[in-house]
């Protein structure tokens, strides 16, 4: 179907002349001298979206679609599922700290940048889709990610954005029939839950260990 949903991709890693990985087919692997390697979001099933944030999706230009087919067609594109016209997708390589000691390679497990956008207002607004599939550097998770947690990210990205504290912001929230296997409280209880994907929104997801990654290991 023909859309109201236009966006204006910039693609500024590809522009900029980066390091970028080919990976053909999403494979997991420890990625040397890259910055990001391109990936393709993994479809779900009967997905729907939950939620919109009309003052984020005004900020891209984007109109709450209002009728069934649009919806659905534009749930397939905030899901992964479809790619925007122009969308040249990857996964972020980055390194950093957990749990008091340095990990090494870290990078996008379950996130998929979709590209970056020039908005109405002239902003470069990065788009990424938080729970899309396996990446490079999912290491042994599935790349997924689930309504509760999902919910929280989303409501409280905005909400932080209305109080003024500057974050990544949050456009949408989308559901599938796609179900993963999660220990909720640790206790070996495992059930099966809904996968979601948030559309996470800023002028850029570059951190400190976006360059620590290419640092020399000490000796």
């Amino acid at each position: 179907m023909e859309s109201t949903q236009k966006v204006n991709f910039v693609n500024t890693v590809q522009s900029f002349g980066l390091p970028v990985d080919e990976n053909a087919g999403n494979k997991l692997a420890q990625v040397r001298g890259k910055n990001y390697s391109k990936v393709r979001p993994t479809p779900l099933e009967q997905v729907q979206i939950v939620s919109l944030s009309k003052p984020a999706m005004d900020w891209l230009g984007m109109p709450i679609p209002t009728s069934a087919a649009e919806k659905q067609w534009l749930a397939e594109r905030l899901s992964g599922n479809e790619l925007f016209e122009g969308s040249d997708p990857f996964a972020h390589c980055y390194c950093g700290h957990q749990f008091g000691y340095f990990s090494g390679q870290l990078g996008d497990g379950r996130a998929i940048s979709l590209g970056d956008i020039r908005t109405p207002a002239n902003d470069i607004v990065d788009l990424q889709l938080k729970g899309a599939g396996l990446t490079p550097y999912s290491r042994s998770a599935d790349g997924r990610a689930v309504l509760r947690s999902s919910i929280r990210e989303y409501l409280c990205s905005e909400a932080m954005y209305a109080l003024g504290i500057p974050t990544t912001r949050a456009a949408s929230l989308t559901v599938a029939e796609t179900k993963v296997a999660r220990d909720k409280l640790y206790t070996g209880n495992v059930k099966y839950e809904k996968c979601s994907v948030v559309m996470r929104l800023a002028p850029t997801f570059m951190r400190f260990g976006s360059f620590e990654i290419f640092k020399e290991k000490d000796p």
